[in-house]
């Protein structure tokens, strides 16, 4: 612990310090909401109906990048340079998420019946919803205000997007004690219907308006689509273990696994707000070379892996406790989270030297790692669910983000030597 209050302090001394301590201070309280909503949600909903609901949401996200296809990115990629232009990127996301994402939450609809357990796949029009349309607006607000280093509003709203999620959680635990899957798939939607319309309301209040010109899409949809791809693959690797144990009908270590997972996830927030701090100046020293790209991401990584090994301790430390909070029917997630614990450090190594391949134009490369990620996180799932349930795809989930740590690295090696030899 001491270790990471050390690095964080160290990041204070500049700009993107401060965007990355005011995502870390703001996530610092999300991570306390989370805690307690995914305290709450589990002792509402209970391991099996956990696990339902797991199922259709991982689903939803193995899709969702694709709702508005690298639009977000796109916009951090040309605004960070020329602001001038932001109605235009902005209209094009919102063009693109309202259309594409509509029609994913049919598709997905129809599809879920045929992939994923009779009770998972009767939510899936909500976690579709929720994911590909009302989650990519929220997430996308995140990109504007990246764009323009305006990290407070963006830690703000997510502050306040947490703590109605957890409110509404506490609601229905004190007023009907205990709850289904399908329940908690209405009012989550309906909160994340609110939180994408006050994400809407702030760009405009603080940004501008959206302006549509349908021209947009086609002068960056080979770029675009490629940034949806790359997020796609990220998904898959972080879903498909949920979406498969759904597709067994292993229901109840669906909801000991995913429980175990969240807290990585939210474990990892530093390493997340380091990284979306970073990204703006990535793309800028992107367009002089990728030895100025690779400089920062190592010294980067200089302050982030320190981090993400202090949070691996940590997570691994406080296993025990998760049963205890989440109740009874969890108790395995205790040995769960203790597998998983590894993760923060992978990802403090991954995110970051992936992060630099796309901010150098790199990207090609970046979803090379993925997709081989991928396709190795599936054949291990295959194999590894159907014997070992949850503890097999905690096995793959770990094999998974090491390759990603060791392939990512290596690419951005790889890619400044040529660069240097090229020179």
């Amino acid at each position: 612990m001491g270790i990471l209050m050390q690095e964080v302090g160290r990041l204070r001394t500049s700009r993107m310090g401060r965007n990355a301590t005011w995502m870390m201070a703001g996530q610092g309280v999300s991570v306390v909401l989370q805690a307690v909503y995914f305290a709450i949600l589990s002792r509402l909903l209970g391991a099996a109906e956990y696990g339902v609901f797991a199922g259709a949401f991982a689903f939803t996200s193995l899709a969702a990048q694709y709702s508005t296809l690298g639009s977000g990115t796109i916009l951090l990629r040309y605004v960070s340079g020329n602001r001038d232009a932001f109605a235009a990127y902005w209209g094009n996301i919102v063009f693109l998420t309202l259309a594409v994402g509509g029609l994913l939450v049919v598709v997905l609809t129809l599809l879920g019946h045929f992939i994923l357990n009779p009770a998972s796949a009767s939510l899936v029009v909500f976690a579709a919803v929720s994911n590909c349309l009302c989650f990519q607006f929220s997430a996308e607000m995140s990109r504007v205000f990246q764009t323009f280093e305006r990290m407070r509003i963006t830690a703000i709203v997510n502050m306040s997007t947490n703590l109605l999620r957890t409110l509404s959680a506490g609601a229905m635990l004190l007023i009907m004690h205990r709850a289904s899957a399908r329940d908690w798939a209405i009012a989550s939607t309906l909160v994340s219907f609110l939180a994408a319309a006050v994400a809407v309301a702030c760009i405009t209040s603080f940004v501008g308006s959206p302006q549509i010109f349908p021209l947009m899409f086609p002068k960056h949809a080979w770029e675009g689509v490629g940034y949806a791809f790359a997020g796609s693959t990220s998904s898959a690797y972080n879903d498909l273990d949920k979406t498969m144990l759904s597709h067994y009908g292993l229901n109840h270590d669906n909801g000991i696994y995913t429980l175990a997972y969240r807290v990585i996830d939210v474990a990892t927030i530093p390493i997340y707000s380091i990284r979306e701090a970073a990204l703006p100046k990535l793309f800028e020293r992107g367009r002089t070379s990728i030895q100025a790209t690779s400089e920062l991401s190592y010294r980067l990584m200089r302050r982030s892996v320190p981090i993400g090994a202090a949070l691996s301790v940590c997570t691994f430390l406080v296993a025990p406790l998760l049963p205890r909070i989440a109740g009874p029917s969890f108790s395995e997630s205790a040995n769960a989270l203790r597998w998983l614990a590894l993760i923060p450090l992978f990802r403090s190594v991954h995110h970051i030297a992936g992060s630099a391949l796309s901010g150098a134009g790199m990207q090609q490369y970046r979803t090379i790692s993925q997709v081989i990620a991928a396709l190795f996180n599936f054949g291990l799932n295959l194999y590894m669910i159907p014997t070992y349930g949850w503890l097999g795809a905690a096995w793959s989930s770990l094999a998974t983000d090491c390759l990603l740590s060791v392939s990512n690295l290596a690419l951005l090696q790889l890619c400044l030597r040529r660069s240097v030899a090229r020179s």
